[in-house]
């Protein structure tokens, strides 16, 4: 999104007021800027000064509000004017966040549309040919400059009008007709026309109509029209005049060499009996060598589709005596062979006594016509970004795909992909890298691809392959795998060495759908399922499928409410010194209270909070509450202990995660010695140099920080050393077996010594047992936490062990 939006509030009331601005610069993360404006008049006038997306009424001046409401949107007719009317203002801060989430999105979405809009309209204008595009009920939607130079209409005139409007009256019935039997089948329609100006002038222009799909039934039109009054005036001169070309021979000649057009006579037999130096070119036979020469080896043209020579047009306007034209995929083949498709209008030559003595053809060069119908067409069926083919497309080959495997008695498989944390790696590494990327991933896509095989970016981080005529559903299966596998390998983009991996959903035809977007949508299901088993795995889509994602629905519903009524509590778990007995710190872990459940642990909600992106709000909720609970302590005279909080990958990498954290602790006014940050090892060796300067940010800020899970990530030394870390957390899992696993002990000690060597704190998780509790001992780690010494406890409870009498224990413990 490029820059804040600008949210208008407009009341009186100082309270009200002020509870919208902090519910916005709480949840918006600097998306939404407000201004706030408590008299009526003054919003009018900031109004007419500058620009504001979205407008908050809350001051009618008059007795209904309607000339209130008119005024505003006079002086604001683009802005989204939300009335805040009956309801309260506590009301109106739950349901205001998700509607400017919405206007962002839509502002987002609206530069997007502007950007693509702006790349077309820069190729047509650049375009020599007039573009007129029309919608399925052939009213204009776009026209380009050279078409308002030749319609002599300006594009306010042009817009919303039948396509036909332009041509003359006297012509307009017959095109009509033309037209109507070509489009039924969508054919391509090609005509010359006149077109008759507003200022009575006539221009003759060549008409090429493309259809272009808008969905699978219903069809736009994109025309090309070519100016040509020059050559029509010669073709009339050629037909009307022969006495005058007779007599002023010299003269036609210079005429028919200063035009843009190629020209070429025969005489009865159909030999070579003039040509001008634009055919010259275009034959690649100079007029004196190709004089009475068979005009099929001078002129030679062949059917771009099926290679066949083409009849001479010549021969036919002779023998049928009228003017005849190619048809609309012929191509001339010049002497030394290059080929150039070509348009052409042929007519018979008569002599004096009305008979034809020859014909005369006359035609020009449509490539660069047909190029960019043809880039146009693409540009409407394939991904701005990676070149593939678009959704519109994929619907049309999976229709196609469909009906062919009914046929044949096979199968069809879509597979659904999403890559895994690629919101991380556009949020740390910049779009311009996220780009690279997907174009890369593309590349791959294709090159394991048969060429029945369709691949198609979704939109987003999401790709879709289509697989035709499989034999089973465990065709898709391998391929699968072999996209996982290629996908895998690093991508080096830009200076970075990335590595992705895939989400995969499969829906099956017929078994999971015979519908193109039943099977869509049961992909993106199952897809949605492999994310949540853990990423980088694929899913077949299961009946049952359908049920469980209902359920993720209501789980992300449920968290947004548990966020919005502070549903989520924090208990305490203390750490312990293992030489003294003392409580040196303690560690916040979140618990969800939910009214009809009880009280959920953080691995049933936590995973699906990252999934729907609420982990930021909530991580930072965390950090706010755990800030607040510290200085309430301080304030009731206890004796307080750092408390260490956990934060995600996705809270690490934001941009304003340092500001938000500087800005808590300054609101809630507790130091920063008493805070420490949590994060694992696959964190911070996402992007090491990013991580690095963020930890020194950190640790500047007087902050403690600590490796969570140390051990089950992969961590390379020489960064462990550059990172200012204060302690190493050893994973549960190896604190759990060193009693009866060696080389769990072994990784333990291991890491004990490095901690030590580092000049590190290193603490022991999970400690549930006496003897665990002695071996850390022995190998003389620094600190133990766990339901050993005391498990999670509520803030109340937790209290009690901050009194002087509580904050040391024994540690001697009876060996089981």
């Amino acid at each position: 999104m490029n820059g804040a939006t600008t949210v208008l509030l407009i009341d009186d009331d100082p309270a009200g007021s002020k509870l919208i601005q902090e519910t916005l610069a709480a949840i918006a993360d600097g998306q939404f800027g407000v201004v706030l404006v408590t008299c009526f008049a003054d919003a009018i006038e900031c109004l007419n000064r500058e620009r504001a997306e979205v407008i908050l009424l809350g001051i009618f001046p008059d007795e209904h509000g309607v000339d209130a409401f008119g005024q505003v949107l006079h002086a604001a007719p683009d802005s989204l004017i939300l009335v805040l009317g009956a309801t309260t203002y506590e009301e109106t801060a739950r349901w205001l966040p998700s509607v400017l989430r919405h206007v962002a999105g839509r502002k987002s979405a609206h530069a997007m549309l502007y950007d693509s809009e702006a790349r077309f309209r820069a190729i047509c204008d650049a375009s020599p040919l007039g573009i007129f595009v029309s919608d399925p009920q052939d009213r204009c939607i776009y026209t380009n400059a050279a078409y308002h130079e030749i319609a002599g209409l300006t594009r306010e005139q042009i817009l919303g009008t039948n396509w036909s409007s332009a041509i003359h009256p006297e012509d307009r019935q017959q095109v009509l007709r033309e037209w109507r039997n070509a489009t039924p089948g969508h054919a391509s329609f090609h005509a010359e026309v006149r077109f008759l100006r507003t200022d009575g002038s006539i221009v003759w222009v060549r008409l090429n109509v493309a259809a272009m799909p808008d969905t699978t039934t219903s069809y736009s039109h994109v025309q090309t029209v070519e100016n040509i009054t020059a050559r029509k005036a010669i073709e009339f001169q050629l037909q009307m005049s022969e006495d005058a070309l007779f007599a002023e021979k010299e003269r036609a000649e210079v005429t028919l060499n200063s035009i843009g057009d190629a020209v070429l006579s025969t005489d009865l037999q159909c030999n070579v009996s003039y040509m001008n130096m634009v055919a010259e070119a275009m034959t690649g036979w100079g007029y004196k060598e190709a004089l009475g020469r068979p005009l099929t080896e001078v002129f030679r043209i062949i059917d771009g589709v099926t290679r066949q020579a083409v009849d001479s047009p010549a021969r036919r306007a002779i023998d049928e005596n009228r003017t005849v034209g190619l048809t609309s995929d012929c191509v001339l083949v010049r002497r030394d062979g290059l080929e150039s498709p070509i348009e052409d209008s042929t007519a018979p030559i008569h002599g004096r006594d009305g008979r034809a003595v020859g014909a005369v053809i006359v035609f020009h060069d449509v490539s660069a016509s047909r190029s960019m119908a043809q880039k146009m067409f693409h540009l409407a069926q394939h991904d701005f970004l990676t070149g593939l083919p678009n959704r519109v497309l994929l619907a049309e080959r999976l229709s196609q795909a469909i009906r062919l495997a009914n046929r044949h008695h096979k199968q069809v498989a879509l597979l659904f992909l999403d890559i895994d944390y690629f919101k991380h790696i556009n949020d740390s590494l910049g779009h311009a890298v996220g780009d690279k990327l997907l174009q890369s991933v593309g590349e791959r896509l294709k090159a394991c691809m048969r060429s029945t095989d369709t691949v198609c970016r979704q939109g987003g981080d999401e790709f879709v392959v289509l697989l035709g005529e499989i034999d089973q559903p465990q065709d898709a299966a391998h391929v699968a795998e072999t996209l996982r596998a290629r996908l895998s390998l690093p991508h080096a983009i830009g200076g970075h060495e990335l590595h992705v991996t895939l989400s995969i959903g499969i829906s099956v035809y017929p078994d999971d759908g015979s519908e193109v977007d039943v099977l869509m949508q049961n992909a993106d299901t199952a897809m949605y399922h492999a994310k949540a088993g853990g990423r980088n795995s694929y899913q077949f889509f299961t009946a049952d499928m359908n049920i469980r994602a209902v359920q993720r629905l209501f789980v992300e519903s449920s968290l947004r409410r548990a966020l919005k009524q502070k549903e989520f509590v924090l208990h305490y778990q203390p750490k312990i010194d293992l030489g003294s007995g003392l409580m040196i710190g303690a560690e916040a872990l979140i618990r969800w209270q939910d009214p009809h459940l009880g009280l959920i642990p953080p691995e049933q909600f936590v995973p699906m909070a990252e999934e729907c992106g609420l982990i930021v709000p909530i991580g930072r909720w965390v950090i706010r509450e755990a800030c607040r609970q510290i200085q309430a302590w301080i304030e009731a005279g206890l004796h307080v202990v750092p408390v260490s909080v956990n934060i995600s990958a996705v809270e690490f990498r934001r941009e304003d995660f340092l500001a938000d954290v500087a800005l808590i602790l300054k609101e809630t006014g507790v130091a920063p010695r008493y805070i420490e940050l949590e994060l694992t090892e696959s964190i911070l060796m996402q992007d090491t140099e990013s991580s690095a300067s963020v930890l020194v940010a950190i640790k500047a800020m007087g902050m403690h920080l600590a490796i969570d899970d140390f051990g089950t990530g992969y961590s390379s030394l020489s960064y462990l050393k550059r990172f200012p870390i204060d302690a190493l957390k050893i994973d549960q899992s190896f604190v759990r077996d060193i009693t009866t696993n060696a080389d769990d002990a072994t990784i333990v000690n291991a890491v004990i010594g490095m901690g030590k060597n580092l000049k590190q704190r290193v603490i022991a998780e999970g400690v549930e047992t006496a003897e665990q509790l002695a071996l850390l001992q022995l190998q003389q780690c620094d600190e133990g936490q766990g339901f050993l010494f005391s498990p999670p406890l509520g803030a109340d409870d937790f209290a009690e062990w901050l009194t002087a009498d509580r904050c040391k224990i024994p540690l001697c413990f009876p060996l089981c």
